[in-house]
């Protein structure tokens, strides 16, 4: 038999050869289809014509398929099942009864940001593995291939192809220092100058909004120390005289436990995006989309820490 072209084939009839291969009869299978005998025996006919075999033939008032037809049914049935799968209106991702592994890369932005996910997923994912990795230079490349599920990244960020994002927030800014600091008297852009910092080392993901905004102000930062985790200034702030420019949500569950005030900026830095990125292929994911929804709760609850904490700085 010649090469068939299945450019000229009609692949809507192959789902009527099925139903005719299974029912043998050319109006049982007009009844299954909710269409006219006669417009299957016409499709019957194309089809015949298209692959140039009778395929099914009337033998005692049963039609009888051609051993071609046979052959054929054996291939096809698969292949639309097959299809009939692929096309399906996708499974609900059922988190109780999950078992899977979630890859994070999240700054450690909070003390709370990660108790909060946490309580979350046990609460509602018991079975779940989570996988969290600061983030770096590959981040983004990791997002667009699927090898992190999602990430929390600053928004000034080029994405490449392949990555999605959502804007979770703008991060403000707030200086955090110990409970007695000898800055606290008279709080200016003096003390802010005068007093070494504690920073966060970033690696190489972007210049400092703070370098950037002091330089614009006039003002150069003397910093003492750089760490390299958001985790460690609570505790170092609390032992020494150093001062920390951070965003609110960084420490604003850490002032009590560690005894820390916090001041406005003395000049003005710009608020810093953030959005939550995942790979464009699984945006419609249930699972992806449930997780993006768990770490967007946690960011969203550590924010509204930080809105506690703006309003009563507004007060000094």
């Amino acid at each position: 038999m010649q090469k068939i072209d299945l450019r000229k084939i009609d692949l809507n009839l192959l789902i009527l050869f099925d139903v005719l291969m299974q029912q043998g009869s050319v109006s049982k299978a007009a009844e299954q289809l909710g269409r006219t005998q006669s417009a299957v025996s016409h499709a019957l006919g194309r089809l015949r014509e298209q692959l140039g075999d009778p395929l099914l033939v009337k033998v005692g008032g049963r039609m009888q398929p051609s051993p071609y037809a046979m052959e054929l049914e054996q291939e096809v049935r698969p292949i639309l099942r097959n299809i009939e799968r692929v096309l399906s209106p996708r499974e609900a991702f059922v988190p109780n009864l999950s078992t899977k592994r979630f890859r994070l890369a999240v700054p450690d932005l909070a003390m709370g940001l990660f108790p909060r996910l946490i309580r979350r997923i046990q609460e509602d994912a018991p079975k779940v593995t989570l996988d969290w990795e600061t983030p770096r230079s590959a981040t983004l490349l990791d997002v667009a291939e699927g090898m992190l599920d999602v990430a929390l990244l600053p928004e000034s960020l080029k994405r490449p192809d392949g990555v999605a994002a959502k804007v979770i927030g703008q991060f403000e800014w707030a200086c955090f220092m110990r409970a007695g600091h000898p800055a606290l008297k008279a709080w200016s852009k003096e003390s802010w100058v005068t007093w070494p910092h504690v920073v966060v080392g970033t690696g190489d993901q972007g210049r400092s909004p703070v370098l950037m905004a002091a330089h614009d102000a006039g003002l150069k930062r003397r910093i003492g120390l750089t760490v390299p985790t958001f985790g460690a200034v609570a505790p170092l702030l609390a032992q020494c005289d150093m001062i920390a420019t951070l965003p609110t949500l960084v420490l604003a569950d850490a002032l009590e436990t560690f005894g820390l005030s916090v001041r406005k900026v003395p000049f003005h830095v710009p608020e810093m995006g953030h959005v939550l990125a995942w790979s464009a292929r699984l945006t419609n994911d249930p699972a992806s989309l449930w997780i993006r929804d768990c770490l967007a709760d946690a960011v969203l609850g550590q924010m509204s820490s930080a809105d506690r904490l703006l309003a009563g700085l507004n007060k000094i």
